[in-house]
């Protein structure tokens, strides 16, 4: 009897272990049952909300998914990426991300999180940044700027949509590169510091094009050059900041889709087909497009590798910048 015994509870320690093992693929095959959370680490109305939005909106109308997009700013994105990196792991809370998440790690001396807590799932696009100054300021081209910041110490207020942020990160590798000197002003935004701007109590602000184009059409602000390598098809008359004088420049935001560590392999690759198929609907597509982004639809693998170049990069410009934040 002992003997049996023996052989009984192994034979259930083996069945057990055998439904664990499977326990993952099992979940996929289920999921989604409910509403998917999709952090955002800036408020409604940004880049990243309205890009999130047009995807995940996408992706519910081709799949059947319910993506609830729920806006979560506040400490340079920080509170967003702490929130998804100690989420359970189960696929109902995940992240639409830009770069921040690649370069808080070098810019705050303490951060909660490491990019190891993240699954990379899908690398949606990129888009260009505008930096535009309020019509009043005695600057019509980038070398103009430079030389009116150089007159007088923090003669320019920058206005940043937080620290961090791809905007604050922008301006200061644009500092480094050009000579650019100013008194940074952080915001909770880019919807803030453009009211400020327009109120004349800031003189600049580096934002994504989406964000920047309906000032610029109006008016209300003078765009003096964009951050990408090439001119953005939807602002053709912006110059790049290599044209304005500062060679070699190129910086854009991203869009990524993140999980936590523990995401199982399976549900990660599900969500990435989606996104996928979401990418290549021809009305999304153009829907992109008029906001600025150029596709770039990586799934998890190549999605990682990108990460891991961004964060090295970051590191590197934060390092030679001296820039920190406590």
């Amino acid at each position: 009897m002992p003997s049996l015994t023996r052989r009984l509870s192994g034979l259930a320690a083996g069945l057990l272990l055998a439904g664990a093992a499977a326990l993952p693929a099992h979940a996929a095959d289920k999921y989604p049952d409910r509403p998917i959370r999709m952090l955002v680490a800036f408020p409604a109305g940004g880049s990243a909300d309205i890009v999130a939005r047009m995807v995940t909106q996408k992706v519910n109308e081709l799949s059947g998914y319910n993506f609830v997009v729920e806006n979560r700013p506040g400490a340079g994105g920080n509170l967003a990426f702490d929130a998804t990196a100690t989420a359970p792991a189960d696929g109902y809370t995940l992240l639409f991300s830009t770069p921040g998440i690649a370069i808080n790690p070098s810019l705050y001396r303490k951060v909660e999180y490491k990019l190891t807590d993240f699954k990379p799932i899908a690398l949606v696009g990129e888009a260009p940044l505008v930096l535009m100054v309020r019509p009043d300021l005695p600057a019509h081209s980038m070398q103009e700027l430079v030389q009116l910041s150089k007159q007088k110490p923090d003669a320019v207020r920058f206005a940043s949509s937080g620290n961090g942020s791809s905007s604050h990160l922008a301006a200061e590798v644009l500092r480094s590169m050009s000579g650019l000197q100013y008194l940074h002003v952080p915001y909770k935004g880019g919807s803030a510091a453009v009211t400020d701007m327009i109120g004349n109590r800031v003189d600049m602000t580096v934002l994504p094009i989406s964000e920047s184009m309906p000032y610029i059409r109006d008016q209300r602000l003078r765009a003096l050059g964009q951050t990408g390598a090439q001119r953005s098809p939807i602002a053709p008359d912006v110059p790049t900041m290599a044209e304005g004088g500062v060679q070699g420049y190129s910086v854009t935001t991203w869009y990524m889709l993140l999980g936590p560590a523990k995401l199982p392999d399976a549900i990660a690759t599900q969500l990435a087909q989606k996104f996928d198929q979401a990418l290549k609907d021809p009305d999304l597509q153009k829907r992109l497009t008029n906001a600025g982004v150029s596709i770039i639809n990586q799934g998890p693998a190549q999605t990682a590798v990108f990460l891991q170049q961004e964060s090295a990069k970051w590191a590197k410009a934060i390092a030679a910048s001296g820039t920190h934040i406590e």
